[in-house]
């Protein structure tokens, strides 16, 4: 029987020379005050060998220190210890704005990415991804916004987050450069990146795959779903708990899809580094799909 084995190897972030770990590690919980709390989750996901670090502008908005006050608590951190901006790739995003809800124009991501540079407290990001679809602006002027980031040196590649496979062909249309990256909502309780196009695409284009909320919004942690059990039970084979087995699932498929971890907590950060000793067979992987779907396949 077949069995997937998977890999810690670092690999190219889609059609770009930027090598990314298999892993990332996302702030959209980051808040508060305490910079060695901070420094301690970075430190735990370097450990971990994560080098993708993914953030956002509005991280931090539902916080008392508001609107980009991830990237700003983030920034702190870098700013106190510089030597760690070379030990990572630095993802952010941005088109949501409380209130509006959704603004792509020109003038409002060349503010937004200055800002969040600013707030960062570094020269250039990584990665710079469109968060939602801004309805009211024309991709065509969303992508020479995007080129000048790039021909700036502000950004080194553009992504799309909560894109569908026809949001993500036309505003490649528009661009003089690949998308590299597309950030759908994955896990085995959100599984409609697997027959929407999602995925297919991301493997016809060679376009990474960043997983937000691989732990089903914690349910896969907590064992309230049935999909934990599965995991829990697979897991422990392997030494290894139901969240870290859901982010190995994850990344068995041959998308070779990078969960980003949204734990606060360093233990559970290093903690997914065990993903890699997971193994899975068809029948494994397919009983989790199944039991997160709650119905059998055809």
């Amino acid at each position: 029987m077949t069995t997937l084995r998977l890999s810690s190897q670092p690999r190219p972030l889609g059609k770009s020379d930027i090598l990314v770990s298999p892993i990332a590690w996302g702030m959209w919980r980051l808040a508060g005050d305490d910079l060695a709390a901070v420094r301690a989750r970075i430190d735990a996901a370097l450990e971990a060998g994560i080098t993708l670090f993914d953030t956002a502008d509005i991280y931090g908005a539902d916080q008392p220190a508001g609107f980009g006050s991830a990237e700003t608590l983030f920034g702190r951190a870098l700013a106190e210890a510089p030597a760690l901006r070379d030990t990572m790739v630095i993802a952010t995003k941005s088109g949501i704005r409380p209130g509006i809800p959704y603004n792509s124009s020109a003038p409002y991501l060349a503010a937004a990415l200055d800002d969040s540079l600013a707030r960062m407290r570094i020269d250039h990001v990584d990665l710079y991804q469109i968060h939602r679809r801004d309805l009211l602006t024309h991709p065509q002027e969303v992508a020479a916004a995007l080129d000048r980031m790039v021909d700036a040196g502000k950004v080194r590649a553009i992504g799309v987050s909560n894109h569908s496979p026809a949001e993500v062909d036309t505003l490649q249309a528009f661009l003089g450069r690949p998308i590299v990256s597309v950030q759908p909502e994955f896990s085995p309780l959100h599984v409609a990146p697997l027959f929407d196009g999602t995925l297919d695409q991301a493997m016809r284009h060679d376009l990474a795959v960043l997983a937000w909320s691989p732990l089903g919004g914690g349910r896969l942690a907590d064992g309230s779903h049935p999909a934990a059990q599965v995991l829990a039970a697979h897991g422990a084979q392997f030494g290894v708990d139901a969240a870290t087995t859901a982010l190995a699932w994850a990344m068995a498929h041959p998308a070779r899809i990078i969960p980003i971890v949204g734990s606060q907590t360093p233990a559970r950060i290093r903690a997914s580094a065990d993903a890699y000793k997971v193994e899975w067979t068809r029948t494994a992987w397919y009983d989790v799909l199944q039991a997160g779907m709650a119905e059998r396949l055809p």
